[in-house]
């Protein structure tokens, strides 16, 4: 054997030293690296946690808004339709009744009959005992001014859990907007020019709808 092939496996060489300090971890850094990895785990399931919490809140949201904006559309739908309903020709008072916190009045247009054919709608809220409120849709065809049985009826919940709920009807005579908290068909012999539907949702959003009455030329 060579005296330099000695050298290579001579015991307590330098080169020995380095193959064995290779061959191993030490305990630090084991450790280390695990609280690395614990660290690293922990930053990704954090990210993960907030990006899954953040898309269901995104779809709660948007089903919530797709809910509220059916919900308008169809409130516009019977309330851009009410007639100036009259019992007769020689009738001058139109059937209209508007409080804060209910509305009863002729739509030209009915859910119920496919879209044809005049209802009754009424809109009015109801007390729950949680302290909040809902308001409801009730549609009954054909007319009924007097109330009684007959027709066929149909109830729809609007909005439940919700506060504030308050209705205004807007004055259309002179120039300036006078919104006001009740109006009489009798009265005053015409539709208003359009009502404010206003309340806070369960969410605590402040809803606010405004719908014209596209027939109102027709009461004048």
């Amino acid at each position: 054997m060579s005296r330099r092939s000695a050298a290579i496996v001579r015991p307590g060489s330098p080169s020995t030293v380095r193959v064995r300090g290779a061959a191993g971890f030490t305990l630090i850094e084991v450790v280390l690296a695990i609280a690395i990895f614990a660290l690293m785990g922990g930053v990704l399931y954090g990210a993960f946690s907030l990006g899954h919490t953040a898309v269901e809140k995104s779809e709660k949201n948007f089903s919530r808004s797709q809910q509220t904006r059916s919900i308008g559309d169809l409130l516009a739908t019977y309330i851009r339709s009410g007639y100036p309903y009259r019992e007769s020709i020689q009738e001058q008072s139109i059937f209209f009744e508007g409080e804060r916190d209910s509305m009863t009045f002729v739509s030209a247009y009915s859910h119920g009959m496919g879209g044809r054919g005049m209802a009754t709608v009424a809109i009015e809220k109801e007390e729950t005992d949680t302290g909040r409120m809902s308001f409801r849709l009730t549609e009954t065809a054909p007319v009924r001014t007097e109330g009684g049985d007959g027709g066929q009826r149909h109830s729809l919940m609007i909005q439940e859990g919700v506060r504030d709920f308050q209705l205004a009807y807007l004055d259309g005579e002179g120039d300036t907007e006078n919104w006001e908290e009740r109006w009489d068909g009798k009265e005053r012999r015409r539709l208003p020019r359009a009502v404010r539907i206003s309340f806070i949702d369960a969410e605590g959003k402040e809803v606010r709808w405004i719908f014209p009455f596209m027939l109102v030329v027709l009461s004048q």
